[in-house]
């Protein structure tokens, strides 16, 4: 049964990353693990325990679900689990990503002094 919550928490960046991965469709462990690293062009690297730490809790929490389709058994891994988006993940995941949004809306560079050269802020 999925957890509730009374307000909407920022998502732990490992499932935000898996929600991401999961929008182009199903897939499986390792394919979830590649798929991270290309989206943030190697600049996340998950691992094992991560990955599935992971997808224990968006299991809980209602986000993801087990698929039950298999694709053709001579070219696929019967141990392998595949795991798509519930409509609960995919709404989860759009309200991160306009949080994130207005997040960084709001994180005038300029207006912090933060001088990170992002730019031509000084």
């Amino acid at each position: 049964m999925p957890r509730t919550t009374k307000r909407p928490q920022p998502l732990p960046p490992a499932v935000f990353h898996l929600l991401l991965a999961l929008r182009d469709g199903e897939q499986h462990g390792y394919a979830l693990m590649q798929r991270v690293e290309e989206l943030t062009d190697g600049g996340v690297r998950m691992g094992p325990g991560t990955l599935y730490g992971a997808i224990k809790r968006m299991l809980a929490d209602g986000f993801i679900e087990e698929s039950e389709e298999r694709p053709d058994p001579a070219l696929d891994d019967q141990r392998r689990r595949y795991y798509r988006l519930t409509d609960l993940g995919r709404r989860v995941g759009a309200a991160e990503h306009a949080r994130l949004s207005r997040l960084l809306s709001a994180a005038d560079v300029r207006r912090l002094g933060l001088g990170l050269g992002l730019g031509g802020a000084t």
